[in-house]
């Protein structure tokens, strides 16, 4: 049986800086794809929030994913800054969305975790796991590592969530023989 492909984009956003990352799971193996930081500068905020939009709708044209991946807003201590962080992250989940992606959310804590094995990790750390987990011949910027292990962060859930589903469909049939159709 031929093992299956799963394409996830990962988004780290972010008001400034937004980071894109494109992986594939191929089976057991991780591959990497695409990646790419926008930096949107400091014009104003609906302008900003286009760019982030179409850019990341650029990459899911080209790159066509079958689901999607983002950080959760943390909450800060500045009310302004989480508020316009949200809207980044509300223009970038608009953009998956438009394109009927499979979205799922996580923390920066479970995507720590799912890289690097702690929920703790610097950011050199996880840029140096993505980098290993990848075969990269090089560190990503950290923006770009951030959402490419945000990504992979997702197949590693996606694969575990199949695994449960094999699992209890197996489970299922065992429980079924012998019952009258």
């Amino acid at each position: 049986m031929p093992s299956e492909t799963f394409r996830t984009i990962g988004i780290d956003p972010g008001s400034r800086v937004t980071g894109i990352g494109v992986v594939e799971a191929r089976g057991q193996s991780l591959h990497y794809i695409h990646s790419e930081c926008v930096r949107v500068g400091t014009g104003s905020l609906g302008v900003r929030l286009v760019a982030i939009h179409q850019r990341i709708q650029a990459v899911i044209d080209r790159c066509q994913p079958t689901s999607g991946a983002i950080e959760k807003v943390f909450v800060s201590a500045n009310p302004q800054s989480a508020l316009v962080l949200g809207q980044a992250r509300g223009s970038a989940l608009l953009a998956l969305a438009q394109s009927d992606l499979d979205i799922s959310e996580y923390s920066a804590l479970e995507i720590k975790r799912s890289i690097t094995g702690t929920g703790r990790a610097g950011k050199e750390q996880v840029q140096h796991m993505v980098r290993v987990l990848l075969s990269m011949d090089r560190k990503p910027p950290q923006d770009s590592a951030d959402a490419l292990a945000c990504a992979i962060c997702h197949l590693h859930h996606s694969e575990g969530r199949l695994r449960q589903t094999a699992a209890g469909v197996s489970v299922l049939s065992k429980d079924m023989k012998g019952l009258p159709r």
